[in-house]
């Protein structure tokens, strides 16, 4: 699907149908689209608005032909709601629900769209342009590589319109930026889509490495040899009942300039999580592919940002591996000397996720970077505190915490606050080690950022709890049932804020 800028009147704009938007509190058209309604002999003010009741509520649609071709076949007024509450997160939910509608409808090749709303002073149209991108290209989004008839979209164009030049510069400026934004969702994606029985260490690696060359990253793997060699004691024991070699693999974008900060980010790589031989329920393994949603979230992140070349070092990190019950898997009882030395005592083989992170938390020490942060799908505490819709996040520095979390909320994806307390370490507390891997079944979410806190020695970590929001059952705004994608637009966004 082609998204452009035009700067031309959109009296001119030769599209199958113009899309205008209406807000709750006007009382008059714009000036542009008084021009179109002249042209259309009053077909908006008198057939559209006065005849149809059209009152411009928040996704409220209404489609009529123009009969005159003159100049499109069909005009679409879409419901702003009211100038206050409209945003990019509700600019971004409308755009989806128009092109989907209008996907549908028969001989709509090409649309035109007014930059919506941006008369409502809340954004400049640098942010419309791009939130209206998103919103097309996030709901287009179908993963059809298995099925033997695949999707494809009707519309082929849309031409996002202004006769101002400024308005047009910073209109492809945003369009461009979230091109690169949705390609890397995308691409996250169709990995955490892809079955398990080929999404493996060996097969991810490869793509990392395909990247890496692709998008000027260096790369670097380590085998299960390697990774003894520099003490992956806890995430090699993971993987030890799983036939599938495990992999851990380090990818990292570095600016021509001299950077301003360093950051890592982690991302989980459970590749498929049965549990291990505290297995799952049959039901509870369904999605367990899903488990390297951090992993492929980090990977869509640093191929957003070598597009876009910030001024700042990034590196993505992700330990691969499967938990699969066999005689050779790690046992409850078992005790583990993780990379910085310090045991830990094998509670629950299905608590796995973290004893793969804490190897890799203190291996991103040894980088000295300026800030940590990691993403995993972690605990289903997680998602009974915060639903499928909102992504927890903890760590030990509340000014970058707040940052991300307000950058979140820009790029509309939704992150709260949990709680980490020193005294969370006496849930962790072993008879035999320095911990167990797992607390009670209280605070959940919160005794896993504990747990994950004593193998970093950041002092700007924060650790983002993906469990509920990587992959989601019923469609949400212009998110679509399946992979989501999430984090990686706010990631992007907020390094390239550095």
């Amino acid at each position: 699907m082609d998204i452009s800028v035009k700067n031309q009147e959109m009296t001119t704009a030769l599209a199958n149908v113009i899309v205008l938007g209406i807000f709750e509190d006007d009382k008059v058209l714009s000036y542009k689209q008084q021009k179109i309604d002249k042209a259309l002999k009053g077909l908006i003010s008198n057939d559209l608005i006065k005849k149809e009741g059209f009152k411009g509520k928040f996704l409220d649609t209404v489609c009529i032909p123009t009969q005159l071709r003159i100049p499109s076949d069909k005009i679409m007024l879409v419901g702003l709601g009211k100038k206050k509450d409209f945003d990019c997160t509700k600019l971004r939910e409308l755009c989806a629900k128009v092109i989907k509608q209008l996907d549908k409808s028969l001989n709509t090749k090409n649309v035109s769209m007014e930059l919506l709303g941006l008369e409502c002073g809340n954004f400049d149209a640098q942010a419309c342009a791009s939130a209206m991108t998103e919103g097309i290209l996030i709901s287009m989004y179908d993963y059809d590589k298995y099925k033997s008839k695949k999707t494809t979209a009707q519309i082929k164009k849309i031409r996002i319109t202004t006769d101002d030049t400024k308005e047009e510069k910073l209109a492809k400026l945003g369009i461009n930026n979230a091109k690169i934004v949705c390609s890397a969702m995308n691409f996250t994606k169709d990995l955490i889509n892809e079955p398990a029985q080929t999404a493996t260490p060996e097969a991810i690696s490869q793509i990392a490495k395909n990247l890496s060359a692709e998008s000027g990253l260096t790369f670097e793997v380590y085998n299960k040899k390697q990774l003894s060699e520099m003490n992956f004691n806890a995430f090699l024991a993971v993987g030890q009942g799983s036939e599938q070699e495990p992999k851990f693999i380090h990818l990292a974008y570095k600016p021509i300039k001299k950077a301003k900060k360093k950051i890592v980010l982690i991302g989980k790589g459970i590749t498929f999580d049965s549990g291990g031989l505290d297995i799952k329920p049959a039901n509870s393994m369904l999605t367990m592919k899903t488990d390297m949603s951090g992993c492929a979230t980090v990977l869509g992140v640093i191929q957003a940002i070598a597009a876009l070349k910030p001024d700042v070092e990034v590196h993505a990190l992700s330990a691969l591996c499967e938990n699969m019950p066999s005689g050779k898997s790690y046992k409850q009882g078992d005790v583990l000397t993780a990379k910085n030395g310090k045991t830990i005592e094998v509670d629950n083989t299905d608590a796995e996720g973290r004893l793969t992170l804490a190897d890799v938390l203190t291996y991103a020490d040894e980088l000295e970077a300026d800030e940590v942060i990691d993403i995993a799908t972690l605990t289903g505490a997680c998602i009974v505190a915060l639903g499928q819709n909102i992504t927890g996040i903890m760590g030990n520095n509340s000014e970058m915490i707040k940052n991300i979390i307000n950058i979140g909320k820009k790029s509309g994806e939704t992150l709260w606050e949990l709680p980490i307390f020193d005294d969370m370490q006496d849930m962790l507390k072993s008879d035999i080690a320095d911990m167990r891997n797992t607390g009670s079944r209280f605070a959940g979410a919160s005794v896993a950022g504990r747990f994950l806190q004593n193998f970093t020695k950041s002092k700007n970590w924060a650790h983002i709890d993906i469990a509920g929001t990587a992959f989601i059952d019923k469609p949400y705004k212009e998110l679509n049932k399946g992979a989501t994608g999430v984090m990686v637009r706010t990631l992007t966004n907020y390094i390239m804020s550095l």
